[in-house]
């Protein structure tokens, strides 16, 4: 394999999967510090609809994303792709995680509730006994069934505790390293809003802090998904409530954790909130821009972790080199909506 200290940004075009919806593809990819974007499918699906991007912690080059035909790789920053081997039914891959202590341990969530892990980088693939359904969380009849697994987070200091973030489901924990699977949202609700799960993040600043965000907003449990809270962000929407959909923190710096959202799932208003104290305050961040649609996704260029990038359900990126202080346009070529991935490696 090649080496580079050239970073990319890598950005996915996608949608939903419910008949009806609208649904983008395409992958396109940024040298970081630059303006424009090339489209980097080689070997990906026809009309490749991208929900999840990963890039390896070791290997820039390597790059891996999932499709509506399974996870592909990538060892020339996405020059060329190649499809992965996983019995997968043909379910679209909505989630990507490395293990953070070893990068040969790869885990993909699908569609239906399903997660695969990979030992070996990707060349071969098991199944994990996640048997989580319904009734554990029952809502109002005619709400979803729990479906998609849109995010996995592994703990750092214990890789083997892994958590996931069910669209609608809840949040499901493994502490065996995916052997087996509990559902830590058990109960009754009215509607779907507060088990509408879109992300899931282990805090490293307090010991047993995870974050859960959904269609009701930010969650924090002191107690590794045994309670929850809200965390009260500013409500975007007459719900009281603000859509979010990434959550992520800044590497290096486990005290400053990034959320992005809006008011709805389809809105005009992108936004995006920050903790500087490990998630236990947030204040709406002044981007300078005004985004016009839902902020959909954050990613950091690891190496320069004051380098990073967001973007919006409707094709808007921006930049920034100053930790988020100020922020720059980085359009999408024309008609490029429907952003559902980002990654800078």
């Amino acid at each position: 394999m090649t080496t580079s200290r050239t970073s990319f940004v890598y950005v996915g075009l996608a949608g939903e999967t419910a008949p009806g919806r609208p649904v983008k593809s395409g992958l396109y990819r940024m040298t970081s510090g630059d303006d424009r974007w090339e489209l980097v499918t080689r070997g990906l699906p026809e009309a490749p609809a991208i929900r999840a991007i990963a890039t390896h912690p070791e290997h820039a080059e390597v790059v891996y994303v999932g499709t509506q035909a399974g996870p592909y790789r990538s060892t020339d920053h996405g020059e060329h792709w190649e499809r992965l081997d996983v019995l997968d039914h043909g379910l679209p891959v909505w989630s990507l995680l490395f293990d953070p202590r070893d990068p040969r341990v790869l885990y993909a969530g699908y569609e239906n509730c399903e997660i695969f892990r990979s030992d070996d980088g990707g060349e071969r693939w098991q199944q994990l006994p996640v048997t989580v359904r319904f009734p554990e969380v029952t809502v109002a009849p005619g709400a979803n069934p729990a479906k998609r697994v849109l995010e996995l987070a592994a703990n750092p200091a214990n890789p083997s505790e892994l958590y996931g973030a069910v669209e609608v489901g809840g949040v499901i924990r493994s502490l065996d390293g995916g052997e087996h699977w509990e559902n830590m949202s058990h109960g009754q609700y009215v509607n779907d809003d507060t088990v509408d799960m879109h992300g899931v993040l282990v805090g490293r600043w307090r010991p047993g802090m995870v974050f859960a965000i959904g269609r009701a907003g930010l969650f924090n449990s002191a107690d590794q998904g045994g309670h929850w809270a809200s965390a009260r962000l500013e409500p975007l929407n007459p719900k009281g409530q603000t859509y979010c959909r990434d959550i992520r923190e800044v590497p290096g710096d486990p005290k400053t954790i990034w959320v992005a959202g809006g008011s709805y799932f389809e809105s005009d208003l992108g936004a995006l909130f920050r903790s500087t104290d490990g998630g236990s305050s947030w204040g709406r961040v002044d981007m300078g821009v005004k985004p016009k649609t839902t902020m959909f996704t954050i990613a950091f260029d690891a190496r320069q972790p004051k380098r990073m990038y967001c973007a919006t359900s409707g094709g808007e990126v921006f930049a920034s080199a100053d930790g988020g202080q100020s922020w720059a346009e980085r359009p999408l070529p024309p008609g490029a909506t429907q952003v559902y991935a980002m990654a800078c490696a």
